[in-house]
Order: structure tokens, then sequence, then C-alpha cells
């Protein structure tokens, strides 16, 4: 079995090659069950979870990411999470590949992102606002970037410090980069708006959206946590990652709770737009939404794509 630094596991991940492995993903599918979430109860500090989300192809390659989350971390000064993704042959059981989860979780969740936008996103968008600045949120850029011209990238958090960091980043990385201190001035002036973030209440206000615009939001897999509020929800067309988002997130849980949205008023998901049975973006005017939870499947189509670049 070959075991894969996070650095490697990083490098064989691509976006431009990531985005059409899980565009590839959702046109062909897999099995993916229901995530296994156990509580794990520690002395002396607070309970941790495992997390275990498997997915397999029956003739080819499966895998399971394992998460372990421990929030009595943060008073040692150390990560709250470690990942790592087994890959395995289905067919024979053989354990090929160990990698590291976290990075393959970073880049499948922006690629996913990116992967929508190519659908949903005018495509001479070429103004992206970042809100958030972590893990997460700086490596959205360079997803986004390779499905649209992304020239200038505005990056706002609530931690200022947070976000000065990521655009000294981007700036060395070619962008034209900028902090935005005014939240709402920063979203007038973006074509596409992304989140990620740990939110419980609404950052981004429906009202100050405009046509043409979309939004994109990573951050909510909690259903009391959220990004945006019922008025984006009635505004925009709506479009989900996968059902997760029904259950997992409160930005589609709560407007549906409130009668803001409709489940069926959900115009699509990933599966739907790949495979060609929905139509993206229907206009120039259009305000699009799509909101992901993340799911097995894209951490499956991650490994194999780092399992086989590694192998020529």
């Amino acid at each position: 079995m070959q075991i894969f630094s996070a650095e490697q596991t990083r490098n064989m991940l691509p976006f431009d090659r990531l985005i059409d492995a899980l565009r590839e993903m959702f046109v062909t599918g897999a099995e993916a069950p229901l995530r296994h979430h156990h509580t794990m109860p520690l002395e002396g500090q607070p309970d941790a979870t495992l997390l275990l989300m498997p997915a397999w192809n029956p003739k080819g390659l499966g895998g399971v990411k394992v998460v372990n989350v421990n929030p009595g971390n943060a008073s040692r000064g150390k990560p709250a999470l470690s990942s790592a993704y087994m890959l395995f042959d289905a067919e024979t059981g053989r354990h090929l590949a160990l990698l590291d989860g976290g990075e393959i979780t970073n880049r499948r969740t922006v690629a996913a992102s990116a992967l929508a936008a190519d659908y949903l996103a005018r495509k001479d968008s070429r103004t992206l606002l970042i809100v958030g600045a972590g893990r997460v949120a700086s490596n959205l850029a360079y997803a986004f970037r390779a499905v649209r011209k992304i020239d200038d990238v505005i990056v706002w958090d609530v931690v200022p410090e947070m976000a000065e960091r990521l655009v000294a980043k981007l700036a060395d990385d070619g962008f034209s980069a900028s902090r935005a201190s005014d939240l709402r001035a920063a979203v007038e002036a973006a074509d596409i708006i992304s989140c990620a973030t740990l939110a419980t209440e609404p950052l981004v206000l429906g009202e100050w959206l405009k046509p043409g615009q979309h939004l994109d939001l990573i951050g909510s897999f909690t259903p009391k946590m959220r990004e945006t509020d019922d008025t984006a929800m009635q505004r925009a067309s709506v479009f989900i990652d996968t059902d997760g988002a029904f259950k997992e997130s409160g930005d589609i849980i709560l407007p549906i709770q409130s009668g803001a949205l409709s489940r069926e008023a959900v115009r699509g998901d990933l599966f739907d737009l790949c495979r060609g049975k929905v139509g993206g973006r229907a206009s120039p005017e259009e305000i699009t939404l799509f909101k992901g939870v993340g799911t097995a499947l894209e951490d499956l189509a991650a490994a194999t794509l780092a399992y086989s670049s590694s192998q020529h």
C-alpha cells in the first residue's frame, strides 16, 4: 500500500483535472452510503466525534475517509480535525493507498463549487468575492480560475488579519487581490460570491444581490448553520450538490421551514447538471445559487485521480 503525504496528495490534485474527475463521477455515479457518525466520550474534555465516509464502484475502486474531530485539542494548541483516506480495489479488497484526508476534503470541496459554477456562473465572470479566509477559502480562487477567467479577488473575513494574509498569498500568485471592510459593497462588486465560513447567522443578504450574480455556499453543514437568508433563496435559482443538503444544511432546511423555499423549487443537483437532465444558467440576468454539503463520491473521485496520477 502506498502512503502519500499532505503535500504529495495536494500536488496530485490539480484543479482542472480534479473538476473533470468530479464531473465524470457525477455522471457515472457510485455507491455512497450515509456517513457513519459516532460520538466518543472522553474523560475531562469535550466529546470527540468519529466520522466514516465510504463510497465504492463495484467494478472499480472504493475508499473510506476517516475523520476524527476532537474539540478538546484547542486547549492543547493542536488542530481539532484529523483525517485520512484509504483507497482499495473493490473487487479484491486490496488496499492500494493511504492519502491525506484533509487535502482531499479541501480540494474536492472547492472543486465541486467550481464545477457547479461552470454551469451556473456567467461566462464573463471576472470578479470573485471570497467570504471567509480559512483553509477551505484559501483554495477557492484557484478552483474558480479553472472554470472562469477570474482577474480580481476580494476577500472578506470577520478577522481582518486572516483576510490580509489570504490577500497577500493571492497577490503573490498573480491575482489582483484586495481586502474588503464593507461586506455589502464587496457583494455588489462581485460576479461570483463564495462563502466558506462557520456562520450561524446570514452574512450575505439576498437584498444585496444583483441580476447575473452567482452565490456559492460551502460553510453550512449543520441544520443550525447558514450563510445567507430567505430573501436570497426567493430571488435565486437554487441548486444543490446532493439530496444531503435537505438534511444537513440550515441554508436549505430553514428556508423550507419558513416557507421561503420548497423542495420542489430546488432546480436540480450536480447529478442533474452533469448528466444534462437540467439546464444551468438560463439567462444573463438570472441570480443563481449553489449549496454544497459534500459527498463521499467527491472524496472517491479525488482519491482515484491522485492514485492514478501516482502510477504514471
